[in-house]
Parts: structure tokens; C-alpha cells; sequence
């Protein structure tokens, strides 16, 4: 297909401009979005064993409620039964209680269990935080302000984001069918590296377009939901999941959670109960919603479909949320969070979406690359012997950025397990930032070429650090054999990591010397 140079070119500079810009953000959005993939697992890694004793049954759960609330009374406006039990969830009945200070305003969360000899044993210490972390550094793209003020940012980043898939599938068109499979390894590094990211954009673009559109959606979804209100009329409402019950009359007698799962089980065969959400409707009355997944379908929250339940009847009552029994408008919006949540599918769909998040976080990064080289370039045909300082800077936010959220994630992740219930999400964050900073200030004083090598090396012993918790840590910590995979995981990178940078480091000392990669001081042309 040819298009016209000028086209070609004006969307060459598009792609170039609005990648360097959204790149460094959707590096760290694309990382940590594919550790997310495995959010509870990476949880129950990184959590302590629970101290509470078993969990009680469900037969005897009512008996555990019953004493929460003659001792806990606040906990009446809302708890939860796990009804699956692990690492992540190491209590039967749990609840928030608002206005106690934590170190990210949501409250304190409070676990609850019986003692073998039927006595009362509440706990305030649950599991580790750094998975929320995590998650929150992918919703935010790294950015450490409030949630209100980084979605809109990160929607703009999210557009232009789309404009630079689009631009560059244009850019790539005139040589689709000649540079489809190349792979030209050589000593034309740049080539290389181009065809690299031409391959890797290419064959993961309809992944791309998948989590561009629905993170738009996701930055801009009340106004979404207000536009919605008023072109059909209370769409906004019926779209969130509410907790009621009807306000007449004296209370009646609630099903026992035991009751109600059976009778969930009967009305909606595939799916899996896991949580048993209670609260406080209309008058407060109790009002219910249960929480849990169906292979067969994609699922609204990251984890979990939900569904209303009649606490008095067990009869599902609300579904626009429960998988497979939505109407078509709620299962239209349900797919938009499926496809960007990748909880469809099982296993397999997750490890294929993990992959494919490591494959974009490279994208952008080789982007970057490609884009500094260009300008470094075109300064050099201009005269220039010197980088300017804006390329100085580019190159080393290229490094330093990438590597500053690897190396922050990884020993964030470790302490987590080696300070157990003492790790807050306050001191993971101070821990994620610290390094962060820390990293992309020395890359600022270094440069690109020498940082490239110091801090790939820095990101794999970062990396190391999470077996090296581990095997201090004992197998104690292990609630299944697969977690291990965490620990391998984390090795594999480590050594790609190294191996990164012996391949800088051979790049910096034997590379072209206009290179912003190469340590060699450039000289002066001849006359």
C-alpha cells in the first residue's frame, strides 16, 4: 500500500511526539497492569499466615456473626463472609470500620474467627497491601496523586495513547508486506531495534486497541454514566449495584449463609459463591449481594461478578452485574471491563494477557529509544557535536523511569513478606516512590549510556530480592505449591535483566560514538 511521503512523514512526527510523551507513563501502566493479572495470588505470596484460629463452618458462621455484633456493634453496618479461605482472606467474617485513620483513608479492616473453645478472636493485622499497590500504580500510571486528580490525566495519556496506534499503523503501512517478518540483526543496531518494535506493535495491536478505548473509558467513567442519566433517564443508577430491602413492616428472619449459597447454587448453576457481602438498606433493614465468578463468562469486577440477593428468601434479585444473567446493556459493559481485566478464559487468557503487558511495557520502551536515537540524529546531520540537553534528559527519563519502577515494585514486593503485618500500604508506597526517584535521579546524573548499565543491574538484584524473602521467609508462607511461581517468575526476569545489561554495557563502549548510548565522547567534524 503507498501513500503519499509528506502523510507518511506528518504521522512519522505524530507517532514520535505522542509516544515519547505517553510512554514513560504507560510503561509503568503496562508493567504493573501485567503483574496485576495474578493480583491475588501475588496477595496470598506476600501475605503472612493468618493467626486466627480455622475458620469456623458455614453452619456455624451465624453463631461467629452473633458474637461480632454483641461485641462489635458497628460492624452491623456492613461485614463479609469469606467463604473461601487463604492467605488473602484468612477470616470467615470480616468488616471496615470508617473514620479510623489507615494510611490510605479507607478505614480500618477488622478479621474474625472462633476459638476452639467457641470464644470470640477479632484481629486488626490482615494481608499484605502491596497488591493494592500495584493495582494503583497501573490505574494511575505510576502517578502518586489523588485518584480524582490522576484518572483525568491518565485518560488524556490513555487518548493519546490511541492516537499514537493509530499514527503509527499508518507509518507502518507503505512497508507492511516486505517488513511484516523481518528481523534484521546486524550491525545496524537501531534497524534492529526498529524492527523489534514494529513486530512486537503489529502482532499485539488488537490487544492495544482493547486497552486503549477501555481505559478510556475507565478514566471517564462517571461522566460515561452522567451522559448516560440523561440521554435515557437513570441509566447512571441502575448501572452501580446497590445494597436494599424494602423499609415495611417489622424485620423478618434472614437465611443462614449456609441457606443462601444453596439457594444462589440452585438459581445459577455455573457460578461460584467466594464472598457473602452484608449491609444496610432502606430503613436499615439487611440487605445482601454475593460476590464470585463463572468460567463461562467475563466478570464486571477484576475478580468477581456480583448479583442482589433477598436475604429473607435467597432469591437473586439484582443481576446487572451477575455473569450470565445480565440484560444486554449490562452485558455489553460488562465486556469492556472483561476484555481490559483479561478474567475470562481462566488461566490461560491471564498468562497470555501477562505476557502481552511485559510485550507493551517493551514497546513503549523501545519507542523511547528509537525516538531519542532519531533526535540525536538529526542534531548530529545539524552540526550539532554535543547532545542538547533536551536529549540528555529524554534518554535518561528512557532508563531511568522504566528501571525506577521495576527495581521499586520488586523490593516493595520482598518487604512485604519480610515485615509482614508491620508493612503498611503507606510504607509500600514510601518504598515503591523512594526507589523510584531514586533511580530516575541517577539516571539524570549519569546518563543514559552509563545508567542503562548500573540500573539494569540494579533491576535484576531488585528482582532477586523477592526469592531471597522468600527463602528467608520459610515455606511457611506458601498456602499452595503454585505461588512458587512468583519466586521463578521473578528469577527469569532477573537473569533477562542482566543479560540487558551486559548487552549495554557492550553498546556503550563499543557502539557508534554519536550514539546517546554510547560512552565515547563524539568529535568535532573536519573543517
Amino acid at each position: 500500500m503507498k501513500l503519499p511521503t509528506d502523510v507518511v512523514k506528518m504521522y512519522k512526527e505524530v507517532h514520535g511526539w505522542v509516544g515519547i510523551i505517553s510512554g514513560l507513563c504507560l510503561f509503568i501502566a503496562f508493567y504493573a497492569g501485567a503483574l496485576t493479572m495474578f493480583e491475588l495470588p501475588l496477595q496470598r505470596w506476600a501475605s503472612p499466615p493468618p493467626t486466627l484460629a480455622p475458620a469456623p463452618s458455614l453452619e456455624r458462621t451465624p453463631e461467629l456473626v452473633a458474637k461480632v455484633l454483641a461485641t462489635h456493634p458497628q460492624a452491623a453496618k456492613g461485614y463479609d463472609i469469606n467463604l473461601v479461605i487463604d492467605a488473602a482472606h484468612p477470616a470467615r467474617m470480616t468488616w471496615m470500620v470508617r473514620g479510623e485513620a489507615d494510611e490510605h483513608g479507607g478505614g480500618q479492616r477488622y478479621y474474625a474467627s472462633l476459638a476452639p473453645d467457641g470464644a470470640l478472636q477479632v484481629e486488626s493485622q490482615g494481608p499484605s497491601e502491596v497488591a493494592q499497590l500495584i493495582d494503583v500504580l497501573h490505574q494511575q500510571v505510576g502517578l502518586p496523586f489523588d485518584h480524582e486528580i490522576s484518572m483525568p490525566i491518565m485518560g488524556a495519556i490513555a487518548l493519546l495513547y490511541t492516537i499514537a496506534l493509530v499514527s503509527g499503523l499508518v507509518v507502518l503501512l507503505p512497508s507492511l508486506v516486505s517488513d511484516l517478518f523481518a528481523l534484521r540483526i546486524g550491525r545496524n543496531v537501531k534497524r534492529m531495534w526498529l524492527d523489534v518494535h514494529n513486530v512486537l506493535g503489529l502482532f499485539s495491536l488488537p490487544f492495544h486497541i482493547i486497552m486503549a478505548l477501555t481505559a478510556v473509558v475507565f478514566a471517564f467513567h462517571d461522566q460515561f454514566y452522567g451522559a448516560q442519566g440523561l440521554a435515557f433517564g437513570g441509566g447512571a443508577e441502575r448501572a452501580r449495584p446497590s445494597l436494599s430491602a424494602p423499609a415495611e413492616g417489622p424485620p423478618p428472619a434472614t437465611l443462614t449463609p449456609a441457606q443462601i449459597i444453596a439457594r444462589v447454587r440452585e438459581q445459577a448453576p455455573g457460578f461460584t459463591p467466594e464472598t457473602l457481602v452484608y449491609g444496610q438498606g432502606r430503613g436499615g433493614l439487611p440487605a445482601l449481594r454475593v460476590q464470585g465468578s463463572d468460567a463461562r463468562y467475563g466478570l464486571r469486577a477484576p475478580t468477581y461478578g456480583m448479583a442482589g440477593i433477598d436475604p429473607q428468601t435467597g432469591a437473586i434479585t439484582g443481576t446487572d452485574y451477575m455473569p450470565g444473567m445480565q440484560d444486554s446493556w449490562s452485558a455489553t459493559i460488562t465486556s469492556f471491563f472483561a476484555l481490559h481485566f483479561g478474567n475470562f478464559g481462566g488461566n490461560t487468557i491471564r498468562w497470555a494477557y501477562f505476557l502481552l503487558g511485559l510485550a507493551g511495557a517493551f514497546l513503549f520502551y523501545t519507542g523511547n529509544l528509537l525516538w531519542v536515537e532519531s533526535r540525536r540524529k538529526k542534531e548530529r546531520k545539524a552540526g550539532a557535536v554535543e547532545q542538547t540537553r533536551a536529549t540528555r534528559i529524554l534518554g535518561a527519563l528512557t532508563v531511568g523511569v522504566p528501571m525506577g519502577s521495576i527495581a521499586g515494585i520488586s523490593v516493595t514486593l520482598a518487604a512485604a513478606k519480610l515485615l509482614g503485618s508491620h508493612a503498611s500500604y503507606g510504607m509500600h508506597s514510601v518504598i515503591y516512590y523512594a526507589l523510584f526517584l531514586i533511580a530516575a535521579g541517577w539516571a539524570l546524573a549519569r546518563g543514559a549510556a552509563r545508567s542503562g548499565v548500573e540500573l539494569a543491574i540494579l533491576g535484576a538484584v531488585a528482582m532477586l530480592c523477592i526469592p531471597a524473602a522468600s527463602l528467608i521467609a520459610g515455606t511457611g508462607w506458601y498456602d499452595a505449591p503454585a505461588l512458587m511461581l512468583v519466586d521463578l517468575t521473578a528469577v527469569l526476569l532477573a537473569v533477562l535483566l542482566f543479560l540487558s545489561s551486559r548487552v549495554a554495557a557492550r553498546r556503550a563502549a563499543a557502539g557508534p560514538r554519536d550514539s546517546i548510548w554510547s560512552t565515547i565522547r563524539p568529535v568535532a567534524d573536519p573543517g
